[in-house]
């Protein structure tokens, strides 16, 4: 199965896609060049910020949550406008990287070195108005999502290759315990991004560097892989009607002229009919 461009920009850090299920309408990041990107209805749109930008949730029909350097901002899709919801306190020459809502309303966020130094990220939880720190220690911190019997979360640190799972408390959310070894995928020389997980627990994990999103079973079995038109692939969301297409974001991040006309489309989104059985991403409750 290989994916086809679904939209022809391209982003030097692609990242952070976000099927709104209202709208039907897919969100994404160029995070670098601090940019939020759809399509609607044919059309391309997109807005750029102050601050750099990578992730978001949707609140309602005509907001999202969008995570910025500082803050989470409630942004207003149709006027471009927005505010701040919460403070992120996550200290100088960072920036936010991968986040998504919780089944609880909640939403985690990322945090890494803007050089991606060692240790520097870390993982935060925005819930009933407050942000907490969860997780510290890591490097580049992607793959944030969550079971669909809201049971464990997952996080992975690509630097090291990565995946753990936790524990979530059935009322609060919260994690519970330490986090576990989910996928240790160093040895195959693999660099887990962002994921998802389908309506039957499967992970759908996006490999840096492998031009591919490769899907996972609930025990951490290898099922199948996804290819990508470009090497960085970096983020996938189930969208569509049903959620059965899988987008997916790349990069043109780290390549060199030869390996841009070796891949010439690198930084688009990428998008592959009838992938999955997906699931609409939960509101944020502010």
């Amino acid at each position: 199965m290989d994916a086809k461009v679904f939209d022809a920009r391209p982003c030097f850090l692609g990242e952070g896609p976000l099927w709104h299920p209202e709208r039907e309408q897919l969100f994404w990041f160029d995070i670098i060049n601090r940019k939020l990107l759809t399509r609607q209805a044919g059309s391309e749109r997109e807005w750029t910020f102050s601050e750099i930008v990578s992730a978001a949730g949707w609140i309602d029909r005509d907001h999202l949550l969008v995570a910025s350097e500082s803050a989470l901002l409630k942004f207003d899709i149709e006027t471009g406008e927005h505010e701040g919801v919460a403070a992120l306190d996550i200290g100088e020459g960072r920036r936010t990287n991968d986040g998504r809502a919780d089944p609880w309303g909640g939403f985690w966020i990322s945090s890494m070195g803007k050089k991606a130094e060692t240790d520097a990220g870390a993982i935060y939880r925005f819930y009933r108005g407050k942000v907490v720190k969860l997780f510290s220690g890591i490097t580049i911190p992607n793959a944030i999502c969550f079971s669909p019997d809201r049971s464990h979360g997952y996080f992975a640190d690509t630097d090291r290759g990565i995946v753990k799972r936790v524990r979530l408390d059935a009322e609060t959310g919260a994690p519970v315990g330490e986090p576990e070894v989910f996928l240790d995928l160093a040895r195959e020389g693999l660099n887990p991004d962002g994921a998802v997980i389908d309506a039957d627990g499967n992970m759908w994990c996006a490999q840096w560097g492998a031009g591919r999103v490769a899907v996972y079973d609930p025990r951490g079995a290898f099922l199948k892989a996804v290819e990508i038109g470009a090497p960085h692939s970096s983020c996938p969301a189930f969208g569509g009607p049903d959620f059965s297409t899988l987008y997916c974001t790349t990069a043109r991040e780290g390549m060199d002229e030869d390996a841009l006309a070796a891949h010439p489309q690198s930084g688009m989104v990428f998008v592959l009919e009838d992938a999955g059985r997906g699931k609409a991403e939960p509101a944020v409750l502010i």
